[in-house]
């Protein structure tokens, strides 16, 4: 009678192994196929871009004045410089999100670029607001002195 309890007993503990086996495999295939599902290329540049994407930035509007803070390597240093300048143009958006910067230096006009996200672009400060009515400002390009200034706005 013994004998007959314990071989009951193994034949309980074997059939529910079996079943927890089987629960496990289904939950497996689940996540394998969800991983399959997430390992896309395109979920993956998605996600990546996603992580790559700078937090704290300030809303810029073309015509807006602002200081950019620039991260300039020199041999072993660092260090970063501003670039101060009114936004002329916008570009793109998500990592590839550019503006373009126009300043007056010893009498010259010159322009950058900066793609906003990118590492070289340490900060990001709004001096002033501008108002204007075009979405870009190649016309101050053009213009000299006291003509290339933008009327500052108030209500952002």
């Amino acid at each position: 009678m013994a004998k007959e309890k314990q071989e009951k007993e193994l034949e309980a503990v074997i059939e529910a192994d079996a079943s927890i086996n089987a629960a496990v495999e289904k939950k497996e295939q689940k996540m394998v196929s969800e991983t399959k599902q997430n390992l896309s290329a395109a979920n993956l540049i998605k996600e990546f871009e996603n992580e790559q994407l700078k937090k704290e930035l300030p809303e810029i509007y073309v015509g807006d004045t602002v200081k950019v803070g620039v991260k300039i390597t020199e041999g072993n240093k660092e260090r970063v410089q501003p670039y101060e300048g009114v936004v002329i143009a916008k570009r793109h958006g998500g990592t590839n999100q550019t503006i373009t910067v126009r300043r007056i230096f010893q009498g010259i006009g010159v322009e950058r670029v900066f793609m906003l996200h990118s590492p070289q672009v340490a900060s990001l400060k709004v001096e002033r607001r501008g108002k204007v009515r075009r979405a870009k400002l190649f016309y101050l390009r053009d213009r000299v002195g006291k003509a290339t200034r933008v009327k500052q706005r108030f209500d952002r």
